[in-house]
This record gives structure tokens, sequence and C-alpha cells, in this order.
């Protein structure tokens, strides 16, 4: 009898987990959609189904790009989708595209066959790291100028998926290509490469915050049909054009980057009041933090 007291009243003192509403579970589903489309590509590497595995992991791409904005949209974030949402990255883009290079490619280095496995870690132990990085930066809340709102530090998982998956795409379209871009001795470097960027520090294009006025309003969405019809019709044309634009910007964002950096590092310097003139407070929008910004993480750890 005391026993069954004892049980009740642990029944009763233990948390219960709340019921989760439905403006949070859609972006969790898009999340799980992610992970599963990551897992898929594997499977669909495993027996050789080389183009569908890549489809496989632009699709995760694109379900990771919709769950954060409509978690944000539906105002459903939580810590919760948070961390399933960097779980969700770091299979899908951390592993699952350098798998389906390792068998497309890396495993067949000849006597130098554990390079090609050697790479693999790498990239996968890199993206690790820019996530928990990510994690770490989120929870901090480092004040940050509004300008570098617009940057990435470093080669985001997503991208770095997207460029890892770029010698495949290629060689889809232009078979020519293929005895150079399969090739394991250029393909580990390049695969290391991209491991590097992703724990760099070198500033990358984020779009997250990025605000368009009325008027290009109908552009940029007739924009978007031409590119969506574009991947449909065209899907390695575009998916190779899209990835190589990357690479291209990463230089200019940097360079930009630095021009930006050095406009505002003046402002201070010049509102600082001559000598013997009393000084006023400083504003808050004159308030310059650290040279380099953390990296801003939205709620999810996109």
């Amino acid at each position: 009898m005391n026993h069954e007291r004892l049980n009740n009243h642990e029944r009763h003192r233990r948390p219960r987990l709340r019921a989760l509403p439905v403006n949070s579970l859609i972006p969790n589903m898009l999340t799980v959609i992610s992970l599963c489309a990551g897992l898929t590509s594997i499977r669909f590497s495993l027996n050789e189904r080389w183009e569908l595995a890549v489809l496989a992991i632009v699709f995760a791409g694109i379900m990771d790009g919709l769950d954060g904005r409509l978690a944000r949209l539906l105002k459903g974030v939580t810590r919760f989708g948070a961390e399933l949402d960097s779980l969700a990255d770091f299979l899908s883009f951390g592993v699952a595209p350098v798998f389906v290079l390792y068998l497309w490619s890396l495993n067949s280095l000849g006597g130098f066959a554990g390079m090609g496995w050697i790479a693999v870690l790498v990239y996968a132990v890199c993206c690790a790291l820019r996530l928990a990085r990510f994690n770490t930066m989120a929870d901090a809340h480092q004040q940050q100028p509004a300008w570098t709102l617009n940057f990435f530090v470093g080669v985001a998982a997503p991208a770095a998926a997207g460029l890892a998956i770029l010698p495949p795409v290629l060689t889809f379209q232009i078979p020519a290509l293929e005895p150079v871009l399969r090739s394991p001795y250029l393909l580990a470097p390049y695969v290391m490469g991209i491991a590097a960027l992703m724990v760099s520090r070198v500033p990358t294009v984020s779009l997250k915050r990025l605000r368009v006025q009325r008027s290009y309003v109908l552009p940029i969405l007739l924009g978007i049909g031409i590119g969506v019809a574009a991947l449909t019709v065209y899907p390695w044309v575009t998916l190779g054009a899209c990835g190589i634009a990357y690479l291209v910007s990463i230089p200019i964002t940097a360079y930009r980057y630095l021009q930006l950096q050095h406009r505002h590092s003046l402002r201070p310097a010049a509102a600082e009041p001559a000598e013997g003139t009393p000084a006023s407070p400083p504003a808050a929008s004159s308030v310059e933090p650290p040279a380099f910004p953390a990296d801003n993480r939205p709620a999810r750890l996109h």
C-alpha cells in the first residue's frame, strides 16, 4: 500500500511534457524530411545511382532552407527544433555528400586508398565543428552591428554540401570532364579545401536578412520562377551554374566585407569631439563590437 502511494506521489511530481503546437510541428516535419533525404542519398550511392543520390542531397538542402523560415513565419521556433535541425544538417550535409564522393571516386586512390577516407573524415569533422561553433555562438547572444548580418563566417554546411557535389553534377552534364573531375587525386584536395572553408573565418554571403524593396518583388519572383523551371528542365546545368557562381562569390564577398569593415571602423574616430568640447553620450548605433563579429545564427541553427 505504501509502495502504491509512493508511486502515485512520484507520478504527480514527474514533469509533464507539454504538447507541441502545430506551428512548431510543421517546421520539424520538414527537418525530418531533410534528414530522411540525406539517408536516402547514402542508400542511392550504395547502389551506384549517382544522379538520384545527388538529387536527394539537393532536396535535403531545399527542405533545410524552408524549415527555419517557416518556423519564423509561424512563430514556431523552439529549442527542440534548433537541436533537431543541427543534427539533420550534420547527416545531410556533413556525412551524405562526402560518402557519395567516397563511393564515386575517393575509394579508388590505389596505394593511397587511406587518403580518400582521411578526406571523408576531415570533411565530416569540420562540418561537426562548424555546427558546434554555431550552436555556441547562438547561445552567447553576442552583439553585432547590423551590416554584418548579411555575412556568414565561413561556408555554411548546406553550401559546402553543394560545393562537394559540384564535380559529379558537372560530369552528369559534360561526360567528357569525368576523367578529370572524377580523379581521386584531384577530388581529395578539393574536399579538404571545402572542409577548411567551413571552419575558416572567411566571410561569405548570407541571404537570410536580405530586405527586398517593393519595386523589386515582382522581378525577383519572376526570376525564382525561371530558376525553378530551369532546375526542372535542365537540372545539371542549373545546379552547376549555381555552384560555380557561389565559388566566384566567395572572394568578392570577402572583399566587400573588408570594405564595409574599414568604412565602419572610421566612424567612431570621426565622431570624437574636439579637445575642450564636452563629449555627448554615444548613440546606440555608434557602439561597435569587435572587429570581426561572431556568426549570426538563427534560432533554428541553420
